[in-house]
């Protein structure tokens, strides 16, 4: 039988050769290939990547850029805007690693860069020269070459201009190698409502709302270095510098939002950022009515130019406030503390502060930029003048004798049926250095009672019946007699802070104290009972004048009604809040007692088709080279049922019944025709009272 061929040795070992080989064959092939794609990867590698390889080489880490946030806008009671944010593109310069070598082409992009925004630019747009555009790219050189500054840092990105145009941006976008270098990245700024209605340009309540300046100057710095959040502000972004821009800027700004920058050991950026958006800032939604505040800064222009005209320099009462040059009034809500004005003049435009103020602007509105209705302001005057006029801060004059009197029935000095002959004069002191008191234009009113002496405002009444009274049962030259006063006061927010909140807020100044211990404690009392020794902020009288209203309960001034989310989400409702509440300290009758008096001569007010309690002041004020006269008017309305309460003053506007209280009588027309006649239904029409 013949052998299978599988058993043939011969032929077994042909057949693993034949294997052996095969695999050998296939074994070379893939080594050949494998080879092959090796060789062309480091190809590659060497001729296509190397560039890109070597800078990577040098990488350690990434570089985080912070993007501003978009401010929220503040709207009016109404919803009406005030200051709004507008989204704009701006042109940013990128340091590269091959800038420092190329001089002349980055001097050259600058003048590409003058030419496009000279010609494409918005007309009203500020346009940088090309020197100015070489430092804003801070790469150590002006643009003759010379050193300046070592770079501030490599990976933060230098704006060069904001708010592009449409055509500027097309430029850019269309010719990127000419315009090599640069990104536009979408930035905010900050827009002002305007005043349409003056004849000024101004802006809706400018020394409220406040305004922007750059976080990166040193007063910034210093005015946020308390406040946690300054850590994360940037120093390109603007920040608010005052009023309720300042005092609500972390509800406004919003959060961080980031750029992500590759960068290699020298630091310089090597790749594309990675951007996280930033969360926009919460709205602000203000107690502050567009109408009323309109109605109330026209007020003050017009009273002004009457006190300036022809007729009233020629009038025997009205001529002493002819040389007023400006005012300030304060509306306040009476049982909720709301801010419906706050009106000072002169005011300015808010949008100057955009993009940077002139020094030519600075100069000009530099005296009154502050909210002079809570701090110390003056309308122009050069340095020499200014001493010679009073500031915005003014003693409260004959509007403190409701709360004289209120005094002086609490602590039992006089009933309100005790009757006093005023003769016109009161004089005090020892005998032989004896001061005389007169009141105004020397007038007698013969027999006064407490609520009569209110309503005649008698300055010999206040002295006698309160001044010197309240010193003798307070044990006479003791500071007793001053700190009783200064607490009495204090419960209607004189000589203490209204606790509204706004920054830089004067507490006002309890002369009486530093006058007791200079002169003494007599005379201190006797001109604090008819408001010669108490100054005061506008804010101040209105908070004092909305107590008076409320009969004891003084409410903390509001200014914000609502907080909500960039997106219209509630944040926060603001609820009323009640700063003290004495209306238990003070008996009914002597309260019915002060507020019947409240009927002093006011101009516009008797007009009005309801019943205003009301009082007018004429504060005194010593300047360089004499005294002055200060028109201050309080008053709230309807007496029956009270809503709102003003306060007017007008520096240098002699009588406050002339100088003030139209401008009041103005702002109670606008706010019942802003409210749908609220203060005419609550009043029920105009009866005796």
């Amino acid at each position: 039988m013949k052998s299978s061929m599988m058993d043939d040795p011969k032929k077994n070992e042909i057949t693993k050769k034949r294997h052996f080989s095969f695999r050998i064959n296939i074994f070379f092939f893939l080594t050949f290939v494998l080879f092959s794609i090796l060789i062309v990867r480091l190809a590659i590698l060497q001729f296509v990547q190397a560039k890109d390889l070597k800078a990577a080489e040098n990488t350690n880490t990434n570089q985080t850029t912070k993007i501003a946030p978009i401010r929220g806008n503040i709207y009016d009671s109404a919803r009406s805007p005030i200051a709004y944010t507008i989204p704009v593109q701006s042109l940013f310069f990128r340091i590269e690693p091959s800038q420092s070598k190329k001089e002349d082409e980055v001097i050259g992009l600058a003048y590409k860069l003058k030419e496009l925004f000279d010609k494409y630019g918005k007309p009203d747009s500020k346009k940088p020269t090309p020197a100015e555009i070489v430092l804003a790219m801070d790469l150590g050189y002006d643009i003759d070459k010379k050193k300046v500054k070592d770079p501030s840092y490599y990976w933060v990105p230098r704006r060069i201009k904001s708010d592009l145009s449409k055509e500027e941006i097309a430029i850019l976008l269309e010719h990127r190698d000419d315009f090599k270098w640069l990104e536009v990245t979408e930035e905010s700024i900050r827009t002002y409502e305007m005043d349409d209605a003056s004849t000024i340009p101004s802006t809706i309540a400018p020394q409220l709302i406040g305004y922007l300046k750059p976080y990166s100057t040193e007063r910034a710095k210093d005015m946020y270095k308390d406040n946690p959040n300054s850590k994360g502000y940037l120093d390109s972004e603007n920040v608010g510098f005052d009023g309720i821009e300042r005092m609500y800027q972390d509800e406004l700004r919003g959060t961080n939002g980031s750029k992500e920058y590759p960068v290699n050991a020298a630091m310089k950026i090597i790749g594309r950022a990675k951007v996280t958006a930033p969360i926009k800032g919460n709205n602000l939604y203000l107690t502050i009515n567009k109408d009323i505040q309109k109605t109330a800064e026209k007020a003050i222009k017009d009273q002004l130019d009457f006190l300036h005209s022809s007729y009233a320099r020629n009038d025997s009462f009205i001529k002493y406030g002819s040389n007023a040059q400006a005012g300030y009034a304060v509306a306040m809500e009476v049982e909720t503390g709301r801010v419906v004005t706050m009106a000072n003049f002169p005011d300015y435009n808010s949008n100057d502060w955009t993009g940077g103020i002139s020094q030519a602007t600075l100069d000009e509105i530099g005296s009154y930029i502050s909210n002079g209705s809570i701090t110390t302001a003056y309308p122009k005057y050069t340095d020499k003048e200014r001493p010679k006029h009073p500031s915005s801060i003014v003693f409260m004059g004959s509007t403190i004798k409701p709360l004289s009197v209120l005094i002086g029935l609490t602590e039992k000095l006089f009933s309100s049926r005790d009757p006093y002959n005023d003769n016109g004069s009161f004089s005090f002191g020892k005998t032989g250095s004896a001061s005389t008191i007169t009141n105004s234009g020397k007038a007698a009113y013969g027999t006064l009672y407490a609520d009569s002496a209110i309503e005649h405002s008698s300055n010999t009444y206040m002295s006698a019946m309160v001044g010197l009274p309240f010193y003798s049962k307070y044990g006479g030259e003791n500071p007793a007699v001053t700190d009783k006063w200064a607490e009495y006061l204090a419960k209607f927010g004189i000589g203490v802070k209204t606790g509204s909140g706004l920054p830089g807020e004067y507490v006002g100044g309890n002369d009486f104290i530093k006058n007791a211990k200079k002169d003494s404690y007599q005379s201190a009392m006797v001109y604090a009972s008819w408001g010669q020794n108490e100054k005061t902020t506008t804010l101040q009288l209105a908070q004092f004048t909305a107590t008076l209203a409320s009969r004891g309960k003084r409410m903390k001034p509001l200014f914000v009604d609502e907080i909500q989310s960039y997106e219209g989400a509630l944040v926060k409702k603001v609820e009323p809040e009640v700063l003290d509440d004495n209306s238990a300290l003070f008996a009914k009758a002597d309260w019915n007692t002060i507020i019947h008096g409240m009927k002093s001569g006011a101009e516009g007010i008797e007009e009005l088709p309801y019943n205003v309690a009301r009082k007018t002041g004429t504060s005194t004020q010593a300047v360089s080279g004499g005294t002055i006269d200060n028109a201050v008017f309080v008053a709230f309305a309807p007496v029956e049922n009270p809503k709102l309460a003003i306060a007017v003053v007008v520096p240098e506007g002699g009588f406050g019944r002339y100088g003030a209280s139209p401008i009041a009588a103005k702002i109670f027309q606008a706010y019942d025709a802003a409210n749908d006649g609220v203060l005419t239904k609550a009043g029920g029409g105009k009866k005796p009272w």
